[in-house]
């Protein structure tokens, strides 16, 4: 069984997947914070590959990439840095972010190398169900790699069973159709969550977009396995003090401990 399986078996509610982008604030905080994640309380590490131009992103988790970048963050650099984390990080880990950079590298250079250095699934937003289905999925799977996918409220079903029929690990249920970072209506994100939970899908449901706090924490949860926080976390770290205090410090919001 992989990491996120083992994880959802052993804890099948209130999973806490926390974001943070590789490279920021300093290009060698990676490892600091991730590390900082796990001791506080964290169930996934979602970890993202700075782009230029992330589409799903809102305004902070853009601000936090292309100051990556500026840092000199590159797939290559963040291989380098993530060779030797499974000594330390026994966590889930997924990589999240777009198919470009992942092209210039090599598509399945890339899986290799996220397979060697012990990252467990793919988020990849830009990534076509056609194009999953008939050319990258089996490169993901032979690299034993997990796949998850993103639906949203207007997601038909249909669709949405084909997204969960082929995603592995967890499926991400977008809480609405905007960027990260948006306040959101739980009264209405609710019911569209409670609609997942009543289609009996093969995947946990983590919900992300909009999560960041202890009362959209328990909110979402009362309806799905788990939340992903993202914005919220590279906000607190964006203040600049100690990334084991902040860190602590919010998850300790998030999980009311």
């Amino acid at each position: 069984m992989s990491r996120l399986e083992n994880l959802f078996k052993a804890q099948s509610k209130r999973i806490l997947n926390v974001y943070c982008t590789a490279g920021y604030p300093n290009l060698n905080s990676t490892l600091q914070i991730m590390e900082s994640l796990q001791e506080n309380g964290a169930n996934i590490i979602e970890l993202g590959m700075p782009y230029s131009d992330p589409l799903a992103d809102g305004e902070v988790i853009q601000t936090s990439s292309l100051h990556a970048l500026s840092n000199g963050m590159t797939l290559q650099v963040l291989f380098e840095q993530l060779s030797e984390m499974r000594k330390k990080i026994h966590i889930p880990v997924v990589l999240m972010g777009y198919m470009n950079p992942i092209l210039q590298y090599g598509f399945e250079a890339f899986c290799l190398r996220a397979k060697e250095v012990g990252v467990d699934g793919l988020i990849l937003p830009d990534l076509p169900l056609y194009e999953f289905e008939n050319i990258y999925g089996k490169t993901i799977k032979d690299n034993g790699l997990d796949f998850i996918f993103l639906v949203t409220p207007e997601t038909p079903e249909e669709r949405l069973r084909k997204l969960d029929s082929l995603s592995s690990g967890f499926l991400y249920a977008v809480s609405s159709s905007a960027t990260t970072g948006k306040d959101k209506d739980f009264s209405q994100v609710a019911r569209y969550l409670e609609r997942l939970q009543q289609m009996n899908l093969k995947n946990p449901i983590l919900v992300g977009f909009g999560i960041k706090d202890k009362q959209t924490f328990d909110a979402v949860n009362e309806f799905s396995n788990g939340a992903i926080i993202g914005s919220a976390y590279i906000n607190a770290l964006a203040k600049g003090e100690d990334v084991g205090v902040t860190t602590k410090q919010f998850l300790n919001g998030v999980l009311g401990n």
